[in-house]
Parts: structure tokens; sequence; C-alpha cells
């Protein structure tokens, strides 16, 4: 089975390592207990426990932080934390609280700095996919546009980890599939909210969006995020069906409801000079699943680390860092959230081939990477206010643009 045709099933329940219960945030961390040991989960709502376990790994000793998520409970759902806009950060602590999140770890890898781009500003958006209430926000960046670790073979950007309307998780991919229609004919639509279009295209900016700057998604290549910027460039704004303003750099600022602004890099610029102010252009799109009939109302991207209760081939078992990640059991209904621990005892952390084990022995039977190293949170509400579980590895939150958010009425 390919990851383009997961399925979730019923996974495992009992663990094959456990370690010794720890109080919630604030706690000194605690030792390994001896093989077999009971789970020693710590309620934070119904159908959401907590637990935190020692992993012995090829770096040393890891520490494991573990949110459980029975999805069968109906007041308990997962959505998309992120600050309001696609290109913006803010930390898992803050989306958590400001979005009234029982607890939340962080998502996907997201465009972090610009060194090879003197000027540009980096936008902090995100690699893949993601959907929010339903809501189509952005859609991927090419592959070799990508932040992050090497991806595992047959994987790519447009891999998502989601939740559909019908509650259950899964594992798919989200491929745009969009149009832009003038009087000079049609052209595909290769970019949503993206900070890095293809070679060629043109992509689309939304209120989605935020205020960061759009020439970012006119440097690099598909094959090199380090390439120079295009110095073939156009964008067209159209608003109400007609084209409002075009300019020849892409431009920044908040893009109004209703508006959309169309950028162009080299043929994709050229056939955005064909257009004035003016002319008529209908703008098409949406996300397509490759697997899933049932809509998402949640995606975030990321890459799969374990297929069916298999891990996928060709993992990395050779880097060990701080890690986050998500698993799914009993058909998309149960997850396990898993954030490691950065403080300086536990920093060697886990390779990628580890975390799918980690996950696997937990009872997950799809497993899915997330952002790690300095990224890498785990925050839950206690005693009223959100705070981090784990300790980040770099002292303090970083700002992300986006996690899994916990809900919970009871």
């Amino acid at each position: 089975m390919t990851h383009r045709q997961r399925r979730s099933v019923a996974g495992r329940s009992v663990f094959t390592f456990l370690a010794a219960f720890g109080t919630l945030a604030g706690a000194a961390l605690v030792g390994a207990a001896p093989a077999g040991a009971a789970p020693a989960w710590t309620r934070l709502a119904t159908g959401v426990h907590y637990e935190q376990f020692d992993v012995s790994a090829a770096a040393g000793v890891a520490h494991a932080h573990v949110i459980r998520v029975n999805l069968n409970e109906p007041g308990v759902r997962v959505e998309l934390l992120y600050p309001g806009a696609v290109a913006a950060r803010a930390t898992v602590s803050r989306l958590a609280a400001a979005q009234g999140a029982l607890a939340g770890v962080n998502g996907d890898f997201f465009n972090i700095s610009e060194t090879q781009h003197p000027g540009v500003e980096a936008t902090g958006a995100s690699v893949g996919p993601a959907i929010a209430q339903g809501r189509a926000l952005k859609a991927a960046v090419p592959r070799g546009q990508r932040f992050g670790p090497a991806l595992p073979p047959g994987t790519g950007t447009k891999d998502v980890f989601g939740v559909g309307t019908d509650r259950r998780a899964r594992l798919d991919d989200l491929a745009l599939d969009g149009s832009v229609r003038t009087p000079e004919g049609q052209l595909p639509l290769r970019g949503l909210n993206q900070y890095a279009l293809p070679v060629g295209s043109v992509g689309a900016f939304t209120s989605d969006w935020g205020s960061a700057s759009r020439v970012r998604a006119t440097c690099g290549t598909d094959g090199d995020r380090a390439a120079p910027c295009s110095t073939d460039t156009h964008e067209v704004t159209v608003r109400g069906g007609k084209v409002v303003a075009t300019a020849d750099t892409p431009g920044r600022g908040t893009i109004a409801a209703g508006t959309t602004v169309l950028v162009g890099r080299e043929a994709g610029a050229q056939y955005l000079r064909k257009l004035s102010i003016g002319s008529a252009v209908t703008v098409q799109h949406r996300l397509v699943a490759a697997s899933a009939g049932t809509p998402y109302r949640f995606a975030l991207g990321g890459y799969p680390v374990l297929d069916d209760g298999r891990p996928l081939p060709g993992l990395d078992d050779t880097v060990s860092a701080v890690r986050t990640a998500v698993g799914i059991a009993d058909s998309g209904r149960r997850l396990y959230l898993l954030a490691l621990d950065g403080s300086p005892d536990y920093r060697g952390g886990l390779t990628i081939a580890e975390v799918a084990d980690t996950m696997r022995t937990l009872g997950s039977v799809d497993a899915f990477s997330l952002d790690g190293g300095g990224s890498t949170t785990m925050a839950a509400r206690t005693s009223g206010a959100v705070t981090a579980l784990n300790h980040p590895s770099g002292g303090a939150e970083r700002p992300v643009p986006n996690g899994i958010g916990v809900f919970a009425t009871g």
C-alpha cells in the first residue's frame, strides 16, 4: 500500500514500553519505569489524557510527552491552530489560548529564513496545504522549495494529516485544482497563498495570506530553494471579476475580503501582462484529496512515517533530533500527539525511524511527522492558563505558523 492509498484501521492499545507518571507543567522529568508497567495517563478532559515517559534511543534517553485524544467523545475535536493568517506566526501556547483550545502541538515546517535572498522577507508561511474549519487556506510549495529534513521516498509536500467532516482522522495528500480565465484564454492556477510558486506559473493570494510581502513567491526554483529571485514578475489585483490594479513587482499589505492578487513569474508574468485595468478575470481554486471522499474540516502538512502499521521504507535512522508527531488509531477515532522534550538532558532526541517505532508502540497504525527542533512544543490549559508541558529546545517557545489544537467540552 502506497502513502496515497493508506487507510486507518484499528490499532493496538497496549504499550510495550512506558514510564512512570509525572505531573503536568513545571514538574521535574521522570525516569523510566520497568518494562511492562501500566500506563499512567492523567485526565485533561473527558476523552483527552496526558502521559510522559522515557524512550531508549540511539542518541541516549529521549523524553516523550503524549496527549491521547478520543474523537468518539461528542465534545472532543481537533482543529487547525493558526494566527488568523497564513503568513504569520505565534507560539503554540498563544494560539491555543486565543482559540480556546484545551491543548495543542506545533504543526508544519515553514519558511523560517531567507539568508540566500538578502532583502527578501521570510514569510513564516507553512510548506504544505492547510484547511481550517473546512476552508482551504493554502496549497503546497514545490518540493525543492520546502524547509525541513529530507523527505522519505514516495512522499511530498502535498502530504497532509487531516480530520474529515465525519470526525475521522486520515493521512492523505491535497493537490491544488484551479484556473484563471480571461478573454485571452484559460491558465492553470499553480499556487494558493504559497511562499513559493512553481517556475513559469501564476498563483493566487487572498485575504487569508495576511500582510506579508509576496516577493518571496517568485524566488528560488522548483528544485533549488536558494536560486535567485526571478527578474520577470508581474501581479494583478482582481475585485468583482475585474482587474483593478497592476504592478511589475509583487507587493505587500492586507488583501481585502473578496479581492484576489494574482502573482506571475516568467511565463506566468507574461500571461498577466496581457491584462489591463477593467479586464474580466475569473479565478477558481480548491484542494482535491487523493484518497478520501469525505471533505476535510481540518488539515495541515508534514510527512508520513507509518502507513498501515508499517514504517515507510527509507526512513532516516541516523540523524537524531527533538521531534513532534501525530499518530492515528482505531479507524481514525483515536489520536496520539507526541512532542519530545528539549531540555539539555534529553536533547539527543529520536531519529525519524525511531519516531515511527515509538508511534507504533503507542498504538498508532498511521503516523505523521511534524516540524521539530526548536519548534517542538506541547502546551495545555492547566489552572486556567495555557503553558508548555515540554521544555522547548531553544529555551522558550518558537512562534510557528500552525498546529493541531485539541478542544473538549467535558
